[in-house]
């Protein structure tokens, strides 16, 4: 199964893993899924630290990098369809961000 990962899940499993539920954590460790990171996912954090909002452990491009060799995370691009699709979204969510990575998972699926 390919899995889309949220902003929070991606920080999550670097720096806080408790936080993430058990069936999160299973699906992580099964070794049988692609993971997928969205662009949107590092310029939020990059935004997030600049408003000292956000504070890593580590440069953010060293710490997506790190992801893609070792846990292979896959960087999945945006891309104007992306971006075309948030129109079809219900305004459920507020959040930009939010709203392109789940523009992305629906177009990916």
């Amino acid at each position: 199964m390919k899995l889309l990962l949220d902003t929070h899940v991606f920080l999550w499993l670097n720096h806080d893993p408790e936080r993430l539920s058990n069936t999160v954590k299973d699906l992580c460790n099964s070794g049988a899924h692609e993971f997928y990171l969205s662009m949107a996912s590092p310029w939020e954090m990059q935004i997030k630290c600049q408003l000292d909002k956000l504070s890593l452990a580590m440069p953010l491009e060293e710490l997506v990098q790190k992801n893609t060799q070792e846990n292979n995370i896959h960087l999945l691009p945006i891309e104007l369809s992306h971006i075309s699709n948030l129109a079809q979204l219900p305004p459920h969510h507020k959040d930009p961000f939010d709203r392109l990575i789940i523009s992305q998972a629906i177009m990916r699926a």
